[in-house]
């Protein structure tokens, strides 16, 4: 139950940053959908970057709610965020 916990805490940690990365970086003429856009990209950062950081930090005790995935989750989830809106802002 306690890994379940985890990948609910690391969409909701996507979602976060998400919003955050569209309120940081600016697009101008941007569609409605782009937020919304975003924060999808974050929570699937953050799960796959989760999982990554649980395999490859914490080999041996593989929790959800541990150091190595709740980083994993952050990094993973800025950077598709982060790529995103850089994309759609060199786009428009």
């Amino acid at each position: 139950m306690e890994n379940w916990i985890g990948a609910g805490i690391w969409i909701v940690l996507g979602i976060i940053v998400g919003t955050v990365v569209c309120a940081v970086v600016k697009v101008p003429g941007a569609q409605p959908g782009n937020r919304l856009l975003a924060m999808v990209f974050g929570a699937f950062g953050a799960v796959v970057g989760g999982m990554l950081g649980v395999g490859i930090f914490e080999f041996g005790d593989e929790r959800a709610l541990s150091a190595g995935g709740m980083i994993g989750a952050l990094a993973l989830s800025i950077l598709m965020s982060w790529t995103y809106r850089w994309g759609s802002k060199s786009v428009i």
